[in-house]
């Protein structure tokens, strides 16, 4: 009897366990050959990925960016195998950054073959930007199930945006599989916390229970009751004593979906290298292969071939073919043909979800931005801001956020009529309150870009360092996610070194793909919004000043639409010809204005440069720097509030830079900025000193 009469021979429950077994052996072989890797949790956890994918998620693997499609989160990425058999079984396609399926497979045999190699579309951990399928990167413990709290939250919202009676557009659910470390990791207890007040009954976490990690067995650091916890935070909490019991975990997750104003908590009992008749340790769930012996072994438990690699049995291509493939695409088409009859209804709603999808902003989304006249007195970074985001708001329906409890300070309420607050009885609220949770914060943000809305979040720059794991994972993903930090520098002085970022600027801007900007004065801060909003595949992190900025006069300095520069020539010397170059940025930027005026009225040819972002600045063309910053120019004097660490790349050896080189100290304003040299004749003084003049 051939393979494929084998196969068709079979009964379900056979099929079910091939299936599972192709995704065990798949992830051995693959954690062997690379000789990295962690084969124990998809060993464990096969049937469980099995059940969601095959028997119940709603998704479509010919178009795995269909906007209704249930989304898959592996909150524990170290058992990235069990993403990358998935994805390969099911003949998931790629999509490319343009959103549009490219006609090949996400994740070949050879990928998984080629596991944690260079080139490979099956990397160490799940990686968004990377395979088409993942809904999000995933890697530090907590954060897949932080930002599936996101996911959940832009679900809803999207819902009451767009449901109409009749059209249920969007109704889909949010699964995600953690681990022990995630929810020790405090960014699960903040999201969890979250989600259960905000009832989120379209969301749920499966435990994966094994009492280990690589320390060893979890009695000797956790052993709280984790079910009476989340009980305790709102949610709805189920369990499954044997994770191999298919019927049982289908049954959990329809109880799930049938759980109203709750989010679901399943504990699924489990053994780490359930198969494996030695590997009951921690060796197998944490970086370490089987061997090739242990392989041999494990095969022969599972009635495996034993020296059979990466093979995939016939009838295992066709059973997802038949479960998820068939499923996925009859929901797929149902909703085409229901979102081709709303469209014809609701034609306004269903433009704005297409731009959506694409990340597109509507016509006019800009329009009525405020324009600020010359204000020696001039106002705080924090209060433009706020003037921006309600008109943002206000054009861009799907543009919300909120700050970590400090939206009275950080100014980001949105208080035009008809904004709301996004809380259980009114999900379509467009101000989040993310309590104080800076680490769930940025990485719910990141959800709910992941679910293609704009989204920011804030709270005090010094607390930048809390939401850090999460704006990393942003700026990895690619994702247009905004994160407003104000508070930029000794503007809170009385609260002393505590609340005053020193080497937050420098540790940020080292960070890839991320675009930092800190504008000068309020008319700046439009401009840096107006260049934020247009991101689709860049995060972006704006700095604000809490303290009131001069607007500068711009009849007499240069228009601030050079902030889309990155950096451009604020006021210069007669002539144009310079001596002396002052670069400034944020609250620092009408301080070397004013040591410009002072050093003009001295007969010293100064320029000053507003330099709002180094990112942007470094993506100009080398003509368009040099002609900002004259190569033949060696006089330079940078003054910021935060670390130098740096400045150097652009004032050269012969330039200085004024700046912090210790913490602040607590005390008004005025007197910091006096005792650490934040005044405009000690600028002066500096700059005459590289010129040699007194």
């Amino acid at each position: 009897m051939s393979t494929t009469q084998v196969a068709k021979s079979m009964t379900d429950a056979q099929l079910d366990l091939l299936c599972i077994n192709t995704i065990r052996t798949l992830s051995i072989d693959a954690v062997q050959a690379a000789n990295s890797g962690h084969p124990g949790t998809p060993m464990a956890l096969a049937p469980l990925a099995y059940t969601i994918w095959n028997r119940v998620m709603r998704f479509d693997p010919q178009d795995p960016i269909w906007p209704n499609r249930d989304r898959f989160v592996l909150s524990n990425g170290h058992a990235s195998m069990l993403l990358w058999s998935v994805l390969h079984l099911t003949k998931t396609m790629a999509v490319n950054a343009d959103y549009e399926i490219v006609g090949q497979p996400s994740v070949t045999l050879e990928d998984i073959r080629r596991f944690r190699q260079i080139g490979s579309k099956a990397p160490g951990h799940p990686e968004y930007h990377l395979v088409s399928g993942v809904e999000t990167t995933t890697g530090p413990l907590g954060q897949g199930i932080a930002t599936s709290v996101g996911m959940a939250i832009g679900q809803k919202w999207l819902a009451n945006r767009f449901n109409k009676p009749g059209f249920d557009i969007f109704d889909c659910n949010i699964y995600t599989i953690c681990g022990d470390g995630c929810l020790m990791e405090g960014i699960g207890s903040e999201a969890a916390s979250l989600a259960g007040h905000l009832q989120l009954d379209n969301l749920c976490w499966v435990y994966d229970n094994n009492h280990i990690t690589i320390e060893g067995n979890t009695r000797i650091t956790f052993t709280e009751d984790v079910a009476v916890r989340f009980l305790a935070y709102g949610w709805s909490v189920l369990r499954v004593g044997d994770a191999n019991d298919l019927e049982h975990i289908e049954d959990a997750l329809t109880t799930f979906r049938d759980t109203k104003h709750r989010p679901t908590f399943i504990v699924l009992d489990t053994h780490i290298g359930y198969g494996s008749p030695h590997k009951q340790d921690t060796s197998a769930a944490h970086g370490e292969p089987l061997g090739v012996e242990e392989v041999r072994l494990t095969k022969r438990a599972y009635g495996w071939p034993e020296d059979a690699q990466f093979l995939v049995p016939d009838g295992v291509y066709d059973r997802f073919a038949a479960g998820i493939g068939a499923r996925g695409a009859q929901a797929r088409k149902e909703w085409n043909e229901l979102f081709a009859k709303y469209k014809a209804q609701y034609s306004d709603l269903a433009n704005e979800v297409e731009l959506m999808q694409r990340r597109e902003l509507a016509a006019g989304w800009d329009r009525n931005l405020p324009v600020f006249a010359a204000d020696a007195k001039g106002i705080a970074g924090r209060d433009a801001s706020n003037k921006v985001l309600n008109v943002l708001a206000q054009n861009i329906p799907w543009f919300l956020g909120g700050s970590g409890d400090l939206a009275p300070s950080n100014k980001t309420a949105l208080t035009f009529p008809g904004a709301g607050d996004l809380q259980p009885e009114t999900p379509g609220g467009k101000n989040m309150h993310f309590g104080i949770r800076e680490h769930a914060m940025a990485a719910i943000v990141n959800g709910l870009s992941l679910s293609k809305l704009r989204a920011f979040g804030a709270t005090f720059f010094i607390f930048s360092d809390y939401a850090r794991g999460a704006i990393r994972l942003s700026a990895l993903m690619e994702l247009p996610s905004i994160f407003i930090f104000t508070h930029d520098a000794m503007g809170d002085g009385e609260d002393g070194p505590t609340h005053q970022p020193i080497e937050q600027l420098a540790s940020l801007r080292a960070m890839p793909w991320m675009v930092l900007l800190r504008p000068g004065d309020a008319n700046e801060v439009v401009e840096a919004y107006r260049y934020v909003m247009q991101l689709r595949h860049q995060p972006a992190i704006l700095v604000l000043s809490r303290q009131a900025l001069p607007t500068l006069d711009r009849s007499k300095y240069a228009a601030a639409s050079g902030v889309a520069k990155g950096a451009y020539v604020l006021a210069d010397a007669p002539g144009g010809s310079p001596e002396v170059i002052l670069i400034g940025t944020g609250s620092e930027v009408s301080l070397v204005a004013q040591a410009h005026e002072m050093l003009i009225t001295q007969g010293i040819r100064s320029r000053v440069v507003s330099m709002p972002s180094w990112d942007i600045f470094e993506h100009q063309t080398q003509e368009y720097r040099d002609s900002v910053l004259p190569p033949s120019v060696k006089a330079r004097v940078a003054v910021e509030q935060a670390s130098t660490f740096g400045w150097d790349r652009y004032v050269g050896e012969a330039g200085r830079v004024v700046g912090m080189k210790t913490f602040g100290a607590s005390a008004p304003l005025k007197e910091l900025q006096k005792k650490f040299g934040f005044e405009p004749e000690h600028v002066v003084a500096v700059a005459k000193e590289l010129l040699g003049k007194k």
